[in-house]
């Protein structure tokens, strides 16, 4: 741990996948060329060195996390000690809720059925409702 701590600056693509947000950190440059991680506001490269105080933006799946990097690492740990690398903010952990729960509210109210194959009753809707797409 004394190597981390005397670090100053770390490769983003590094960072995001010692703190566990990626599983390799190939996936970790994907998403930051595809637009996926922003570095204080800006699209960013992987090979751009962040320091402690670094809000990054980071879009996975559903969600959007907003963090805030507390200190350094280019290791990847255990995930306990990756959640002491950054910091998730406020706004950041409202914003997830809020959205989670408008998705579960829409997925309700649509009524659609997502648990297993469909019956001959849903087929037969699938297959009138093609039908009727295809005329």
């Amino acid at each position: 741990m004394l190597k981390d701590q005397e670090m100053t600056k770390v490769r983003l693509d590094k960072w995001l996948w010692a703190a566990r947000f990626f599983k390799t950190r190939s996936i970790a440059k994907q998403a930051i060329e595809g637009g996926k991680v922003h570095c204080d506001g800006q699209r960013a490269k992987p090979s751009k060195e962040i320091t402690t105080d670094t809000l990054l933006t980071i879009r996975q799946g559903w969600d959007t996390k907003e963090v805030i990097v507390v200190n350094l690492s280019d290791q990847r740990r255990g995930a306990p000690e990756a959640a002491l690398l950054y910091q998730e903010t406020e706004a950041s952990i409202e914003k997830r809720k809020e959205d989670a729960e408008q998705r579960k509210i829409l997925q309700s109210a649509s009524g659609l059925q997502t648990e297993g194959r469909p019956n001959k009753k849903q087929r037969r809707q699938i297959h009138r409702f093609r039908d009727l797409i295809d005329d």
